[in-house]
């Protein structure tokens, strides 16, 4: 039986396609995060090649490696948390959570904030070399290398990441604001049986006590 302003049991398209769409998200952040870091010993060993014809000194040129291990691995782990946190919400967003919904809306939204500085700081590293005084030029020089010790996929894999993450997190919050969705997430829970609950038996009725005739009592 079903009650009045109970959506059906069945998952709409829109929120299962919105979860496939999450968990797709969340294999793409862990498999990212495993290649960054497979490709982090080749990219040091090519920027120490590199390095040697600048004028930098072997602590410039240490420093620079420093940081190019550090930000590989930071962005490893940073990928590695996204994905575990999109797995989570496409989880939730299966089970009817409304909680989860308004948690992916947030999530969506540092996203598409994300999604865009990074592709505008890609963009702007290729056209703009970094270019700093004469007394940092060769920290400068260093810099500019670091672009080319990635590999040739590199660069074009992760702005390609970044837009395909903007139009998937722009997918998703679209997908979860539809009247479908709305109703699913605003469902009222069903019966465990299936049947209206049995409702709760009358109290039994107060007794009274029987009336004797005065000649009837001792």
């Amino acid at each position: 039986m079903s009650y009045p302003h109970q959506a059906p049991a069945r998952r709409p398209p829109a929120v299962a396609l919105a979860t496939a769409v999450l968990l797709l998200m969340a294999l793409v952040a862990l498999a990212y995060a495993v290649a960054g870091l497979l490709v982090l010993g080749g990219t040091v060993d090519r920027f120490r090649s590199a390095a040697t014809g600048t004028s930098a000194t072997a602590g410039d040129i240490d420093a620079i490696v420093a940081l190019l291990r550090t930000s590989g691995v930071v962005s490893a782990v940073l990928s590695l948390l996204a994905g575990v946190l999109l797995a989570g919400l496409a989880l939730g967003l299966g089970s009817g959570r409304a909680g989860a919904r308004v948690a992916t809306w947030v999530v969506s939204g540092l996203g598409l904030l994300c999604g865009c500085c990074g592709l505008a700081v890609l963009v702007g590293q290729r056209a703009a070399p970094l270019r700093l005084g004469a007394d940092e030029r060769s920290t400068a020089e260093l810099l500019n290398l670091v672009g080319d010790a990635y590999p040739p996929w590199w660069i074009p894999l992760n702005a390609g990441l970044s837009v395909g993450q903007t139009l998937g997190y722009l997918v998703v919050a679209a997908l979860l604001a539809l009247p479908a969705a709305n109703a699913w997430f605003r469902r009222r829970p069903a019966a465990p049986s299936g049947f209206p609950p049995a409702p709760h038996p009358a109290p039994p009725a107060p007794t009274t006590p029987s009336y004797r005739p005065a000649e009837d009592r001792p």
